[in-house]
């Protein structure tokens, strides 16, 4: 006998969890309906309290016959001592930003691992216990001190703000009387943005200390008798090592934009079908017809009042389409002070009133678009994909950068130049039996996104030879 458990997916449409059941869980079962427990994954982003439990994880030995190759010289560490810390400002922005441009190297430089992205979130009191992520950053120094290897980590009661949907897993625990939250989320928080997660300096011990690292996250989960750690958005590679320390795999699907080494706007054109060519520039025709002008801000030209007004566009967006925003004032304000030039605001003025705006943030070799907004019961028919998509196309051809990834879902984006990619998550779950119905489901899950994957691209905007060398 089985019982089905609804698990929503936009790729499976809503296919079912089934559970074998033992007498054992049917026992279980009984009692749950007949407490009428239900699922709490949309139930309010309440805070929770980390557990009780001495913060510092171990001490390690890093051994001769480790990893070679590392350029940075800090003497001969022997000793990694591994550790909790409730605040990303327990770190210097030094030590942690270290850990983030080596693991990524300068030319693909993730804004969004710095701590000075990360910090704003918890200052302006975006990722806080009050709103149900509770920093447990990881850190490691060696003897002298040293900071070698961090991980932006969170205790969580809530899945809200995540982008790889495990609300139908939630259910499931909950079916079965089990608790599922509080969990461990290694990730940004609010950003479905792909980047390292496990953070570590380019040393001659740099493999070890990674080892360690996802160790020290694989005991942390039992520590601290959570259900589960789930690691999102990691690095191809990440994804791959993580496998074989026994957590599960799972892929999704977004859609980036590539550079073929375009001189103009025009020559990316051309790489089009021709419906999809002409499409555009009448979407782009439209912008003028209505009186807008389109403006590229960076760094010290956006001023605090672009922010507020930024603001007041976010919130529109948030309460027509969400129903919550997960960032304040303080943080766009917080982390524009920052990151400096690496943020790119795309501004949609009318006159001289700004009516819309797009936020993006600028990597080693991407652009990174993030939020979008505009006035409250305004309409601007195809504004949205100029700010959002084609203004984006320009700044990275006009900086020769390679890609840009334009956020979560959509599939509109396509007719625009943005094809499907792969992205990544992995999962620790500590249930052995949970594990490995979570494990079927995602074997599922995975051949319809790949299949999906294969149906989008063959029907792609470019012109055949283009998808073919895209493909390759």
């Amino acid at each position: 006998m089985a019982v089905a458990v609804a698990a929503p997916s936009p790729f499976l449409g809503g296919a079912p969890l089934h559970f074998k059941k033992t007498s054992f869980q049917r026992c279980i079962l009984n009692s749950v309906l007949q407490l009428r427990i239900k699922a709490l994954f949309w139930g309010p982003r309440k805070a929770v309290e980390p557990a009780k439990v001495d913060l510092s994880i171990g001490d390690f030995s890093l051994t001769e016959s480790g990893s070679k190759g590392g350029t940075t010289n800090l003497g001969e560490a022997k000793k990694l001592s591994v550790s909790v810390v409730s605040s990303i400002s327990e770190v210097s922005s030094d030590e942690w930003d270290a850990c983030s441009l080596d693991a990524t190297g300068p030319e693909q430089f993730n804004p969004f691992l710095s701590h000075g992205f990360l910090s704003s979130l918890e200052e302006s009191g975006c990722a806080v216990k009050e709103t149900g992520w509770v920093p447990q950053h990881i850190i490691a120094r060696d003897e002298c001190g040293n900071v070698l290897g961090v991980i932006p980590l969170y205790l969580k009661s809530h899945s809200y703000g995540e982008y790889v949907f495990d609300h139908s897993w939630a259910d499931a625990y909950y079916s079965y009387g089990s608790r599922y939250y509080p969990k461990l989320q290694c990730c940004v928080p609010f950003t479905p943005v792909t980047g390292q997660r496990i953070l570590v300096r380019n040393t001659a011990y740099r493999d070890q200390i990674f080892d360690i690292l996802i160790s020290a996250l694989m005991a942390l989960t039992v520590k601290f008798q959570v259900s589960s750690l789930h690691i999102t958005f990691p690095s191809a590679n990440e994804w791959d090592k993580l496998k074989e320390k026994g957590f599960l795999q799972r892929i999704g699907m977004q859609y980036h934009w590539k550079n073929r080494n375009y001189k103009s706007f025009d020559e990316f054109l051309m790489d089009m079908k021709q419906s999809k060519r002409k499409n555009i520039r009448q979407e782009r025709k439209k912008i003028s017809s209505q009186n807008l002008t389109m403006k590229r801000l960076r760094g010290y030209e956006i001023k605090a009042r672009h922010w507020d007004t930024f603001y007041e566009f976010y919130r529109n967006t948030t309460d027509n389409k969400w129903g919550s925003a997960y960032l304040t004032r303080d943080f766009f304000h917080n982390m524009a002070s920052k990151m400096g030039d690496k943020v790119l605001l795309v501004a949609a003025q009318e006159g001289e009133e700004l009516v819309a705006a797009a936020l993006n943030l600028i990597g080693g070799d991407t652009i990174y678009g993030r939020l979008w907004g505009c006035l409250p019961r305004a309409y601007y028919p195809n504004l949205h994909f100029e700010a959002c998509y084609y203004q984006a196309i320009e700044a990275a051809i006009e900086l020769n950068l390679d890609k840009v990834e334009a956020g979560a879902q959509g599939e509109h984006k396509i007719q625009r130049g943005y094809l499907p990619v792969t992205t990544y998550s992995c999962h620790y779950i500590l249930d052995a039996e949970f594990r490995k119905v979570i494990a079927d489901f995602l074997a599922r899950e995975a051949a319809q996104v790949k299949l999906v994957m294969k149906l989008l691209h063959d029907s792609g905007p470019f012109k055949d030879d283009v998808s073919l060398s895209a493909e390759a």
